[in-house]
């Protein structure tokens, strides 16, 4: 049945169990970056081939999300999560005791497999959990996992590394996956996500849900956003120093600012991302423009660039967690799972895309063209937002008004 009981306890428990699979997940997949040279001594290969083992890893996502979503979609999704992080253990066991690069490069594979289908099941799992007026909510906590692999787990992970040596940092995070899977089967409530059919209703394929296109619509919407933040992000160091003429010591603090200030931004959305599920993302859009706009036009002004700093990342700070919430709200129960691995799918294309694009520009032009290309894309985002609502009121509208 589509209606569900307005007074079940908000799910705080299992929301913060799937916070922290997501914060150890992230963890997982980033950890090379932090432990580079390490690795590289250990594997007896250049650092730009430790380096390729990220692009195999999000490579592995791009192609494997959305198949292996359609793949298990009829399977019970609680029972799923667990199995995805055993394999996650298995994956960073398997890393930690590599002996060949050729190795190390299957257990990046292994570990990409699970990643993409980590995301679809637990990426969908709040809109089975709770009611879509809680949607924004419940995905702003359980986005909080992965910000806070980028402020603690990925640090700590380096960290632990440098201090005792790489491979026993690979082996810490997968008893820490394998202590988190525990957790899920204690505290995650199973869901049911497979719509009933009303009597005498066909189920239809994936391609016919009338839901799809604004799923696609919004999956577009992703990759874009994220080409725009990473063609200019990715370079953000350079531009500190050589543009705005911060100290190098200062990066470091600057980098903190924007990661405090993006963890503002997803407490936001957790209070009003609910009330305010459009107007929030097309605010949070349209606030990077005007703070990627701020450095360009100001860029000698320094307190200006911190203070547009701020803005920039409490506004893209809440982005992912919007356009989540708004798939959730968007695709049918028939298609939640995949919606959620498209998205997945989405992001990573566009962070890979964004610093493509990015080396390209500054292959013809400097630093200072960036964000201007930024602000670019982040204008036609805008205009593709409002025709998705189109799209979206059009699809409601024929289906009697009900609600995806």
């Amino acid at each position: 049945m589509r209606a569900r009981r307005t007074d079940t306890p908000f799910p705080w428990v299992g929301l913060l169990t799937l916070a922290g699979a997501i914060f150890i997940a992230v963890t997982s997949e980033f950890l090379p970056t932090g432990l580079l040279p390490e690795m590289a001594d250990g594997l007896g290969v250049p650092q730009t081939s430790v380096g390729l083992l990220i692009t195999v890893f999000a490579a592995t996502v791009v192609l494997s999300a959305a198949p292996l979503a359609a793949i298990t979609r009829r399977l019970p999704r609680k029972p799923l999560v667990i199995v995805v992080l055993i394999t996650f253990a298995a994956s960073n066991f398997l890393s930690a005791v590599a002996p060949t690069y050729e190795v190390m490069v299957f257990s990046r594979i292994l570990g990409g497999l699970a990643h993409g289908l980590f995301w679809a099941v637990v990426g969908a799992y709040p809109g089975h959990l709770v009611e879509k007026r809680h949607l924004a909510r419940a995905v702003a906590i359980t986005s909080a996992g992965g910000s806070a692999a980028f402020v603690l787990g990925v640090p700590a992970g380096t960290a632990l590394g440098h201090l005792l040596d790489w491979r026993v940092a690979f082996v810490v995070v997968g008893v820490a996956v394998l202590v988190l899977a525990a957790l899920v089967w204690v505290f995650l409530p199973p869901v049911n996500h497979i719509q009933p059919l009303a009597t005498g209703e066909i189920a239809l394929p994936l391609r016919r849900d009338r839901t799809l296109r604004g799923v696609i619509l919004v999956c577009v919407i992703t990759t874009l956003i994220m080409i725009g933040h990473n063609l200019y992000y990715t370079y953000i160091v350079p531009f500190f120093t050589d543009v705005n003429g911060f100290s190098g010591e200062s990066v470091s603090i600057l980098l903190l600012v924007y990661g405090a200030s993006g963890a503002v931004g997803l407490v936001l959305v957790g209070v009003f991302g609910g009330r305010f599920p459009r107007a929030g993302l097309i605010a949070s859009v349209g606030f990077v423009g005007l703070a990627v706009l701020t450095t360009a036009l100001f860029p000698n002004e320094q307190v200006v660039v911190v203070i547009a700093l701020v803005v920039w990342g409490i506004a893209f700070g809440g982005a992912p967690a919007l356009l989540q919430t708004r798939v959730l709200q968007i695709a049918s129960p028939q298609i939640r799972d995949v919606s959620a691995a498209l998205v997945t799918t989405s992001f990573n294309v566009g962070i890979g895309g964004g610093a493509l694009v990015g080396s390209i520009l500054l292959t013809g032009f400097s630093l200072t063209v960036l964000p201007f290309a930024d602000v670019a894309v982040v204008a036609f985002v805008v205009v593709l937002i409002l025709v998705s609502d189109r799209v979206i009121a059009v699809r409601r509208s024929r289906d009697g008004g009900a609600a995806a």
